[in-house]
């Protein structure tokens, strides 16, 4: 077996396709880019939706790539297993409609087994195949496979509904009988099952169904070629690894957690060693992802980056590492993937601020979780509970990043158990609301064939004119059929040359009208895409007829391309500028450039403060107000980079670019259209600032006019708010705001003072007036025009004067209702709760709550049940 590295094995495999006529595709980001369906980029094919379901023709239908992928569906098994991981590598070939099953094996057998590629031993290869599959068994037995290495397997059928699918093809790789962890006669011991000894190393998918809307499966007119293979796994067996964390993908991360850990090592302890598996995996994950732009929070894949960083961190200290450590793995995750992705290890240090500070969150969240945990031990044992339930075990794992693990080792000191059922049960109800969330939209297209052969030349002229004469019509497409006259209504048009722009990265198509040669109107022009193969695709909608052949005037509103060419500019001194003050790691996001308006959207780490917006604004006008020229050149992308054009991370670029520059301030790769010079902007201004997403901020902003008209209509506001407030300037309004905020202000506090002395005198007649609940006491009251801080109050002086057992007031007006309750410390010892009681009369006035043993309140919106919650208080205690 060859010595290699991971890097030389992931070069290795994209130069053997290269060889073979691939096109090497660069990895994409993590983040899908238009594509609601996915959390995250989960496999290479992910990325070639596009092509695989015929709405873009690739340049080279044969391509290769190594794609960095995540998939989050088993992260509990992570660590636990030799080979689950959140992130990995997927090696991968693709043909679209180009080779197929002959090809496809013959290579992936030469790539496994020739002395100058893998040179993997034959004999050790094993071989899965649909069993009516007979081509690729056949093909397998061509090239050398043995017969009894050929096992026939009734799920290898590839199907993720609608879509292209078909029948696939495994390869495992037999790892000897050290790697044995079955009985020989168990049923699940062979190539094929779950088992540690035979490792699937890829996956051939042979593409030749569409599975339709109709639930039908018919053939695809273009075959296509799907393979993946698990870099990881791959690496595993050629470094001799046990499993694939001890290889160089993952050891140097694990050797510096040993550094940072209390003298704890690995390979020593079983437990321990999971713990080290985690850390090393979850880091390089959340390095990644963090790189590709993705932020921790709440949501989405924020969510997913804030779980895997606490899991990492609860993992630690288990191994002794009670201060933030992960942040310091960053560099080292940069270091292994060098090679491939260099961008990881130059974001290293942002990467790890964004860590430290989540770490730090965590910390004090995780110190919150355990008291948290403790109580529910402690209740539990009060209770004489022997279980803790699945909610509660999954509110310590989601809320405060807990492993149910650790719940469970935390509670077994003291002779509890989980409720582990009900915590999957939770578990499985948090995946399908996240399925739910991307249901709506179909993983891949069926394929439309219908403009995949019309490859009619169609030269864009609209970067140099708006006016197109004697345009000739090559294609018309109308109701999904090629016609050579329309007969009306809304069509589908491709000219052999056209000054309109087909909507293409954020900026929306240009509009306009079609004019016969006698200058009158035949079509408006209200939508322009790209077909398949590149030309720009016209949906009209038609006054009279159109005659394939016939020759027709183009002409693009002005007003309208003119107002988009302002805003896109605008954009480009946007993304520059956030960039000076925001600092290197902002990213572009998406964009919308609509005539009227423009939206960015950027990868940033935490809100962004006025002072910056400020910042910002005024560095984008000063390059409008400076009349920068606005130049183009057209490139190879080399050259392109070398002149210091940024590139989006998610964009495909071509043999030619077109490079964009702002004088010195701004230089990017773009196909859009732009102005002259800054000064034609004329004035930019940010409307609104938001957060939309993980890690991802948007900016609206206006140019030009709609940016007069802004500040315009703001100064009417303006003008009106003085002349409310009765002052004479506008540059008095602060100052008088500030007043009647502070006038306000003293009539609020007045306002809390009169009610306090009323709720005093009214609780002095409620105190008095103590009823006895079996042998407990309890007072009731409903106080009226009282605030919940008034409830508090009373509440804390009946605890002061221990007037009886029990407290509960209410009060209410309107729709609106507030009950609180106090138990005495005694009681509580008793097994008197306070949440238990309000949880028990909070219906009553149509609401919930809850609290600590002691103290629990509730709101709800029915004033009217107050009297009812009140005896139904005095039942409950009595009950007691």
């Amino acid at each position: 077996m060859k010595n290699l590295s991971s890097g030389q094995i992931r070069q290795m495999f994209l130069d053997f396709f290269q060889e073979k006529g691939h096109t090497i595709e660069p990895s994409a980001s993590l983040i899908p880019v238009e594509d609601p369906t996915l959390l995250w980029i989960n496999s290479g094919v992910a990325t070639m939706k596009k092509y695989f379901d015929g709405s873009v023709v690739p340049k080279n239908p044969r391509m290769t790539s190594s794609q960095k992928s995540i998939r989050t569906n088993d992260i509990e098994n992570v660590g636990k297993t030799p080979r689950h991981h959140t992130l990995f590598e997927m090696l991968g070939n693709f043909s679209v409609g180009d080779y197929f099953k002959k090809e496809a094996i013959t290579w992936a057998f030469e790539l496994l087994t020739s002395p100058k590629w893998f040179g993997w031993d034959k004999e050790k290869l094993y071989m899965t195949v649909y069993p009516k599959d007979t081509d690729a068994k056949k093909f397998w037995e061509e090239v050398g496979v043995a017969p009894d290495h050929i096992i026939e397997m009734e799920d290898n059928f590839w199907d993720i509904g609608q879509g292209p699918s078909g029948p696939d093809s495994e390869i495992f790789y037999d790892r000897g009988a050290d790697f044995d962890n079955l009985a020989a006669d168990d049923p699940e011991n062979y190539p094929g099952g779950e088992n540690d000894r035979w490792l699937e190393v890829w996956n051939i998918v042979f593409s030749q169904f569409n599975h339709t809307p109709q639930d039908t499966y018919e053939p695809l007119p273009r075959k296509n070629i799907d393979t993946g293979m698990g870099l990881e796994r791959v690496v595993s067996i050629f470094q001799h690894a046990r499993t694939n964390f001890e290889t160089d993908l993952f050891l140097p991360m694990i050797r510096e957690t040993e550094k940072l850990s209390d003298g704890k090592k690995y390979n020593a302890n079983k437990h321990d060693d999971v713990a080290f598996r985690i850390i090393a995996d979850h880091a390089r994950a959340i390095t990644v992802a963090i790189g590709d732009g993705a932020l921790p929070s709440n949501v989405g894949r924020g969510y997913v980056i804030r779980r895997l960083i606490r899991r990492a961190i609860v993992n630690g200290q288990r191994l002794g590492i009670n201060e933030a450590f992960l942040y310091k793995l960053a560099p080292v995750v940069g270091q292994t993937l060098e090679s491939y992705y260099p961008e990881v290890l130059k974001q290293k240090d942002y990467i790890a601020k964004v860590i430290r500070s989540e770490e730090d969150r965590f910390n004090e969240t995780l110190a919150d979780g355990m008291k948290l945990l403790h109580q529910v031990i402690t209740d539990a044992k009060q209770n004489s509970q022997t279980v803790i339930d699945g909610p509660t075990a999954f509110k310590l794992y989601d809320t405060y990043g807990f492993p149910v693990e650790l719940t469970q080792e935390e509670a077994g000191e003291v002779g509890l158990t989980v409720d582990h059922k009900g915590f999957e049960a939770e578990m499985d109800k948090q995946k399908q609301r996240a399925r739910d969330a991307r249901s709506g939209a179909k993983s891949m297209g069926v394929q439309r064939d219908l403009l995949l052969e019309v490859k009619d030349h169609s030269e864009y002229v609209g970067y140099d004119t708006l006016e197109v004469d004697h345009a000739s019509i090559e294609e018309i497409i109308e109701n999904e059929k090629l016609v050579n006259q329309s007969k009306g209504g809304t069509v589908e048009v491709i000219f052999d040359k056209t000054p309109f722009y087909a909507e293409m990265g954020g900026q929306v198509a240009d509009r306009g009208v079609v004019l016969d040669e006698e200058g009158d109107k035949v079509a408006d022009v209200v939508d322009v895409q790209h077909a398949p193969n590149g030309q720009n695709l016209h949906t009209l909608k038609t006054q009279e007829p159109l005659i394939k052949g016939n020759k027709y005037h183009l002409v693009v509103d002005r007003l309208f391309h003119s107002r988009v060419e302002k805003n896109h500019t605008a954009t480009h001194l946007l993304d520059q500028s956030l960039r000076n003050v925001l600092g290197g790691h902002t990213q572009q996001a998406g964009s919308l450039v609509e005539p009227n308006y423009l939206r960015f959207d950027f990868n940033h780490f935490g809100q962004v403060t006025d002072e910056d917006l400020e910042k910002v604004e005024n560095m984008v006008n000063r390059q409008i107000f400076n009349e920068t020229n606005v130049d183009t050149v057209v490139t190879d992308p080399k050259t392109g980079k070398k002149m210091g054009a940024i590139a989006l991370f998610s964009e495909k670029y071509g043999d030619k670019v077109r490079v964009v520059s702002i004088g010195d301030f701004s230089v990017e790769f773009c196909g859009g259209t732009h102005v002259k010079n800054t000064r034609d902007i004329g004035l930019f201004k940010i409307v609104s600032e938001s957060g939309v997403g993980a890690g991802i901020r948007r900016i609206e902003a206006v140019t030009s006019k709609d940016a007069f008209k802004l500040l315009n209509d703001r100064n009417k506001e303006l003008n009106q708010i003085a002349s409310s407030l009765k002052v004479n300037q506008i540059k008095d309004v602060p100052t008088r705001v500030t007043q009647v905020q502070d006038e306000i202000k003293e009539l609020q506090q007045k306002q809390q003072s009169l009610e306090a002395k009323l709720a005093g005198q009214q609780a002095q007649n409620v105190f008095n007036d103590k009823k006895q609940a079996g042998d407990k006491t309890i007072i009731t009251g409903i106080i009226k025009d009282a605030g919940m801080d008034q409830l508090r109050q009373l509440a804390d002086t009946w605890r002061s004067k221990k007037l009886s057992d029990v407290l509960v007031l209410g009060t209410g007006s309107g729709q609106k209702a507030n009950l609180i309750v106090a138990v005495a410390d005694d009681k509580v010892k008793a097994g008197i709760k306070a949440g238990d009681l309000i949880k028990s009369i909070a219906g009553n006035i149509k609401g919930g709550g809850g609290g600590r043993p002691n103290m629990a309140q509730a709101g709800g919106k029915d004033p009217a049940g107050l009297d009812k919650a009140m005896n139904a208080a005095v039942d409950w205690l009595t009950n007691k």
